[in-house]
C-alpha cells in the first residue's frame, strides 16, 4: 500500500514490451496494444517511456454504501451492506449503461483517495465489506488489489460487479484477494449483442474467467441484462447460457435475470417485458439452475430464495431489501434442512 499519495502515473499490472516501443496490457481481454503516449480502450492505461502505467490508482469518483443484494449477491452474506467504490473508464462501451456519466468518461480528474480512508468510511458506514461496483473493476485492479488485501486483514470481505472480461493472467492476480463477484452478461451473451450494444467482439472470454474463478474458490453470481432489441432478449440464448452455468459452474449458482430500463443512447428502447423475463425464468429453472431471480420486477416473490427441496422461503426479499432471513444456522432450509449454497 503506498506510503504516500502516488503520482499521476502509477505503475500498471500486466503491461508487456512489444517491439517499437508499444506497450500490450494483459489485464482485460481486449489485449490493447499501445504505442508511445496513448492510452487503451478504457481510458486509464498509458504507454509512458515503453512501460504501462495506471492513471486512475485511487482516483475515486464514486464512494457510497449499499446492500449486498443491489450487487445483486443474493447468497452471499445476506442482508449485509457494502462499501462501493469507483473510478473513470470502462472497457466495454455499452450502449445502455446507467452509469455512463462515469464508465465513458475518459479524463481523470479526480484527487487521490488513500485506501485508510476508504476503510474508515467501510467502518464508518458499518458495512461489512467493500467492493468494486459502477464501473468496470478491473481497470482499477492494483488500488482494489491493495484495498482488499488491507480489507481481509481488518476482517471485511471482499467484491466486485465485473463484466468478467478478463485476461487468465489477471485472474490470476485478483482471485486471491477476492471472496465472492457478480459477473454481468448481456443479452445473454450473444455475440451480435456484444458487437452492436457493447463494441466487444464476443462473450467468449468471460466463459473462461468463470471457470477460473471457480476453480480459485471466489463465490459467483450471475446476471443477465435482457434488452427487448434483436438479440438481446433470445429465449434460446438465455437456455444456453443457463445450461453452461449449471454445467460448468454448478446448478446452485444464482442466476439473476435483470429487466432493462431506458439510459444513455437507448432511451427509446421499451422497458423489458415482464412476459419475456418470466419465460426466461421458466427456462432457466427447466436448465437445471435451482436458483433463479428476477431483478427490477418488483412482484410476484421473484427475489426470495426458494428451498430446491420443499418450496420453502428461505429469505424473503422486496427489492435490493432483505425482509426476513427465514434460515437456520446460516444456510439451512428453516422447513426441511436442506443446506443451500449461502455465504454466511
Amino acid at each position: 500500500m503506498p506510503k504516500q499519495t502516488p503520482t499521476a502515473l502509477y505503475p500498471a499490472l500486466l503491461g508487456e514490451a512489444e517491439e517499437g516501443g508499444r506497450v500490450r496490457c494483459r489485464l482485460c481481454a481486449r489485449l490493447c496494444s499501445l504505442p508511445e503516449g496513448k492510452v487503451g480502450y478504457c481510458g486509464v492505461r498509458m504507454n509512458s517511456g515503453g512501460k504501462l502505467y495506471s492513471l486512475n490508482y485511487g482516483r475515486l469518483v464514486a464512494m457510497h454504501p449499499d446492500p449486498i443484494e443491489k450487487k445483486p449477491l443474493n447468497h452471499f452474506h445476506p442482508g449485509s451492506y457494502v462499501f462501493s467504490i469507483a473510478t473513470v473508464g470502462c472497457n466495454f462501451a455499452c450502449q445502455y449503461c446507467q452509469n455512463y456519466d462515469i464508465s465513458q468518461r475518459r479524463v481523470v480528474q479526480e484527487p487521490y483517495t488513500p485506501i485508510e480512508k476508504v476503510l474508515e468510511l467501510t467502518r464508518a458506514y458499518q458495512c461489512q465489506g467493500v467492493t468494486g461496483t459502477y464501473n468496470e473493476p478491473t481497470i482499477e485492479a492494483e488500488y482494489l488489489i491493495d484495498l482488499m488485501r488491507e480489507a481481509k486483514k481488518r476482517g471485511y470481505f471482499t467484491t466486485w460487479v465485473s463484466n468478467g472480461y478478463l485476461t487468465p493472467e489477471a485472474v490470476e492476480l485478483i482471485a486471491p484477494h477476492l471472496d465472492a463477484i457478480t459477473v454481468d452478461f448481456k443479452g445473454s451473451g450473444n455475440r451480435d449483442f456484444y458487437r452492436k450494444y457493447i463494441l466487444v467482439p464476443s462473450a467468449e472470454p468471460i466463459f473462461e474467467t468463470l471457470k477460473l474463478l471457480k476453480a480459485k474458490g471466489v463465490h459467483i453470481e450471475i446476471t443477465d441484462l435482457i434488452v427487448p432489441v434483436q438479440s438481446g432478449a433470445e429465449i434460446e440464448d438465455i437456455k444456453k447460457l443457463a445450461e453452461w452455468i449449471a454445467a460448468n459452474l454448478s446448478d446452485e449458482t444464482p442466476f439473476h435475470l435483470l429487466r432493462f430500463h431506458p439510459d444513455y443512447r437507448m432511451l427509446d428502447t421499451p422497458y423489458t417485458p415482464i412476459e419475456t423475463l418470466t419465460k426466461g425464468w421458466a427456462v432457466a429453472r427447466e436448465a437445471g439452475l435451482k436458483h433463479v431471480y428476477l431483478g427490477n420486477v418488483p412482484e410476484g416473490g421473484y427475489e426470495d430464495t426458494i428451498c430446491p427441496s420443499c418450496g420453502a422461503i428461505c429469505i424473503e426479499r422486496r427489492g435490493f431489501w432483505l425482509v426476513k432471513n427465514f434460515l437456520k444456522n446460516g444456510n439451512q432450509c428453516p422447513s426441511c434442512g436442506r443446506k443451500l449454497n449461502i455465504v454466511d
